[in-house]
């Protein structure tokens, strides 16, 4: 994995596309992408089909663009907390971030989840790019916490790519556990859960 990431734009958010995100990750989420047409995302989100398909071409097209758009929005909250002049307090900020993404999107953590490890999804490629974006930034957040304390003998066997692998895996897998299984847990304790995995480069 390349330790730069091409810079993500900011999100350009139209009020339509938008509202078509939302409207499309609601019914996805309540019965599958299978089972939900055109129209009915069109209708939820109040915009014609014509404007849909002139957009995008088919429903394929247009959740992987939303999915697109849902990372971009991910992604920019979590450039923010990266920015933070503690290494640590930054990565802590950006788990909470991406833990409250996850209860605020549901459904697009509960696609991105079902999808990302289908090696035949429709939109394997640009979850495989997503993936990469999101990591190579916890890993860059990483090596600055690494950096920033002194150097220990258990630093050099620590594989920061695969650091940031298990850290991505754990806010994603955690987040969405917490919201069907156990909605009593706290983002707070959910955080510390995810930043005990960075214990080795302490």
């Amino acid at each position: 994995m390349s330790q730069n990431a091409e810079p993500r734009p900011r999100v350009r958010a139209t009020d339509s596309k938008h509202r078509l995100f939302t409207a499309s990750m609601e019914l996805i989420g309540a019965r599958g992408h299978h089972a939900v047409s055109v129209d009915e995302i069109a209708k939820a989100a109040g915009v014609s089909k014509g404007t849909v398909y002139y957009n995008f071409g088919s429903k394929a097209e247009l959740i992987g663009e939303l999915l697109n758009y849902g990372v971009a929005i991910l992604f920019e909250r979590l450039a923010q907390c990266a920015e933070d002049p503690d290494p640590l307090n930054g990565l802590r900020m950006m788990i909470a971030d991406a833990l409250e993404f996850i209860a605020e999107y549901p459904s697009f953590a509960q696609l991105w989840i079902s999808e990302q490890w289908q090696s035949d999804s429709q939109w394997a490629t640009s979850l495989a790019s997503m993936r990469h974006e999101v990591i190579t930034l916890v890993a860059t957040a990483l090596r600055k916490i690494a950096s920033s304390t002194p150097e220990a003998p258990h630093k050099t066997a620590v594989d920061i790519d695969t650091l940031a692998t298990a850290v991505f895996g754990a806010a994603l897998i955690l987040g969405r556990d917490r919201l069907v299984f156990h909605p009593e847990r706290s983002i707070e304790s959910c955080v510390g859960a995810v930043m005990a995995f960075t214990a080795p480069l302490r």
